[in-house]
């Protein structure tokens, strides 16, 4: 049975020094082997919107051991997502998995 990967996504949601919120979200999974993982993932994150900041200027992707850093400078400050991917364990609508 091949291995399910979790593509996951983290970054600031909201707008104001209070409101803001730092969230994972699942982008996507994929059955195979870690390497084709992170090679979906460094797709994901070459075409990855995310929501801050609004008027992006510049982008740099950096690869890291367990995952990738997006950075984008804005108008007014500078945002970061972070991507990586998680070998899928257990998932309660899943009646095969353990």
């Amino acid at each position: 049975m091949a291995t399910k990967w979790g593509l996951i996504v983290e970054e600031n949601h909201g707008y104001g020094r209070a409101n803001k919120l730092w969230a994972p979200h699942v982008i996507g999974h994929l059955e195979g082997t870690h390497e084709q993982a992170m090679r979906a993932l460094r797709k994901q994150a070459r075409d990855f919107s995310p929501v801050h900041p609004t008027s992006p200027r510049r982008r740099r992707l950096y690869e890291q051991a367990d995952g990738i850093l997006l950075v984008v400078d804005g108008v007014t400050d500078t945002y970061h997502c972070r991507f990586s991917v998680a070998e899928l364990i257990h998932d309660s609508a899943d009646l095969e998995m353990g």
